[in-house]
């Protein structure tokens, strides 16, 4: 596979780093994972990197070199990461389950397929425009999705990081069958924190693709939501493929 891919993690406002992320390639076959560890439980940051950490072993054991069903795969693998959180919490003898949200990205035969649960997205972008993005498990999203918000306003809601679904959770996620979509040339595939996605709106991300190379238009991307968000800026995490 010929592609340009970029990544970039940075700490916002925060006291500490709590998104983990990660590309891993064989000759046929990519992954791509981004995870958000939840801010409102302990050691968020620890949930996220048994998911990353979950995934990648996953997939350099089944990729050998091509996944045989990328789409099973992709669930199996996320559940196992919410298995995978528990148990380390147990281990650890942490007083509650860290919690984290996750994105998730198989790229192989020229067709995108992907996973997620909580907040972090996934966008797909065809000349221009964005032809698909992950429905976040969130509130906000369900008032979206019954019309009595616009999507404008998901990004400054105040009940936006209200999860309905994570890993870590009581209740194990409830996965959908992984989505997947044939690639065409020039198509961009965008994983990425809500810290990234929330400040910026749909045009300022679509300018910056159509206006620069990935590299350039993603840095450029990652100050604007810093300084969009200022003080209240959150961890801020994007893997780009082109």
């Amino acid at each position: 596979m010929r592609f340009a891919i970029f990544q970039d993690s940075r700490i916002g406002a925060r006291s500490y780093q709590q998104d983990r992320l990660g590309n891993w390639q064989t000759e046929e076959a990519l992954l791509m994972v981004v995870a958000d560890g939840m801010g409102g439980h302990p050691r968020g940051d620890v949930a996220a990197q048994v998911a990353v950490r979950h995934l990648a072993g996953a997939f350099q054991r089944a990729a050998q070199p091509r996944l045989a069903d990328p789409q099973a795969f992709l669930v199996d693998a996320i559940a196992g990461a919410h298995r995978g959180i528990h148990q380390q919490a147990r281990a650890l003898g942490l007083p509650d389950i860290p919690r984290t949200t996750i994105v998730a990205c198989v790229i192989q035969d020229a067709q995108a397929y992907w996973s997620h649960v909580g907040d972090s997205r996934l966008y797909h972008i065809r000349h221009g425009t964005i032809q698909a993005r992950t429905r976040d498990h969130t509130r906000v999203q369900a008032l979206v999705d019954s019309g009595r918000i616009r999507e404008e306003a998901v990004g400054s809601h105040p009940d936006r990081s209200k999860l309905l679904q994570c890993l870590g959770s009581f209740s194990p996620p409830k996965l959908e069958p992984a989505v997947g979509v044939r690639l065409a040339k020039g198509d961009v595939i965008l994983l990425c924190s809500d810290g990234f996605w929330g400040p910026l709106t749909p045009r300022q991300l679509l300018t910056a693709l159509i206006s620069k190379p990935l590299d350039a238009a993603l840095a450029a991307l990652m100050s604007l939501a810093e300084a969009s968000a200022g003080k209240q800026c959150d961890n801020l995490s994007v893997i780009g493929f082109a």
